[in-house]
């Protein structure tokens, strides 16, 4: 039996490796399964962690108000360290790009324990875009001995910077598979959870989601200048905002937009009610990561509020499009879709991300290696 280490911190890596974790679960005689929780989201990781059922064996509370990404790394690495003295580790897997990851594999590498990585090869190949996300993921790659790529364009990226083939399988996004995890009763609960605050769910919903780093300053500024306009402009219409609690967003969001009756500012939403919203709505704005590779799965137009994503496929699939903090192309895009009906709309394309079993062919590599 092989002690395994599962590191996370925030509600995306939870949603993304909540599907390895069950599946592993499953094999008591091959895995013993770890789960740590370093808490970089405290609240969000916890709560999405007892959706699928789960709960962490190891919570290490290393966050504090307004610290600094060094801060962040320092506190993480630290309580890792005891992590890995106190535990007999065979390897360790991580997901995604966050400071969380940098620090499990670089933690594991230090040990000599293997690292795998879920969700690996994603590039926007630019160092400040996402920022620090994309030098986190590209640090990781170098010692993980095994790279879970989502797709074919992420196999490619890892051999452009000589990632061994034999280090690389491509199994699709683990996200696609948690979405498969809920049920009709969950989806249900969903809908009584926004009519309870009044909050009317139909075919003229706008959800709107920012919170990117590089994306506070003047750039938020436009983002909010381009939702304000289409708030008046649409008023039929109903935009559902839950709030980010960095005080670089939520004082601006708040202060813009709460006086419009159309406009609902919401609380970080659990995963299923915010899975809910992404299946309901007419049109998605996102600066996130995982919407992205959601909303495809609902037939969601989604517009991307980034210059660079590392998300290239559901560009080039035609389910999202790139528009940046740019005003006129938020205003366009969102116009060409809120002016037809939701049916008009609807995306046709296959989900370019998965098919809901990518967390099966990881167990089955991680055995067989």
């Amino acid at each position: 039996m092989k002690n395994i280490l599962f590191v996370f911190g925030t509600r995306p890596e939870v949603i993304k490796l909540a599907p390895v974790i069950l599946e592993l679960k499953k094999y008591p005689d091959k895995y013993n399964v770890i789960v740590c929780n370093t808490e970089q989201q405290k609240e969000l990781s916890n709560q999405t962690l007892a959706y699928f059922g789960l709960k962490a064996d190891l919570n290490l509370d290393c966050m504090k108000p307004n610290q600094s990404l060094l801060e962040v790394q320092t506190r993480i690495l630290t309580a890792l360290d005891k992590v890995f003295t106190e535990n007999t580790i065979d390897a360790t897997i991580v997901q995604g790009d966050t400071m969380t990851v940098l620090c499990g594999a670089l933690a594991s590498f230090y040990k000599k324990i293997p690292v795998y990585h879920v969700e690996a090869g994603l590039r926007s190949y630019d160092i400040y875009e996402p920022f620090p996300e994309e030098v986190m993921r590209q640090m990781t790659s170098r010692v993980a001995q095994i790279n879970f790529a989502p797709t074919e364009k992420n196999r490619q990226a890892l051999l452009k910077e000589n990632i061994a083939d034999d280090k690389i399988y491509v199994v699709g996004n683990t996200v696609i598979d948690a979405l498969f995890c809920l049920s009709d009763d969950t989806l249900n609960n969903a809908k009584s959870y926004f009519e309870n605050f009044g909050i009317k769910v139909d075919d003229k919903l706008v959800l709107i989601t920012a919170h990117r780093r590089e994306n506070h300053g003047e750039r938020i500024d436009r983002i909010l200048d381009a939702i304000e306009y289409l708030v008046n402009k649409y008023k039929e219409h109903t935009f559902i905002i839950p709030v980010h609690p960095n005080p670089n967003v939520k004082d601006k969001i708040h202060s813009r937009l709460e006086k419009y009756n159309n406009v609902k500012l919401l609380k970080p939403l659990d995963y299923p009610n915010l899975v809910y919203l992404m299946k309901n709505a007419k049109l998605i704005l996102t600066d996130s990561g995982g919407i992205q590779e959601e909303a495809p799965s609902f037939g969601c137009p989604t517009l991307v509020m980034r210059y660079e994503t590392e998300r290239q496929e559901g560009i080039d699939a035609g389910v999202s499009v790139l528009v940046g903090a740019d005003y006129d192309k938020i205003i366009s895009y969102s116009e060409d879709i809120l002016s037809k009906s939701r049916e008009q709309t609807r995306l046709k394309a296959q989900n370019p991300y998965g098919d809901g079993t990518s967390a099966k062919k990881i167990e089955e590599i991680i055995s067989k290696y």
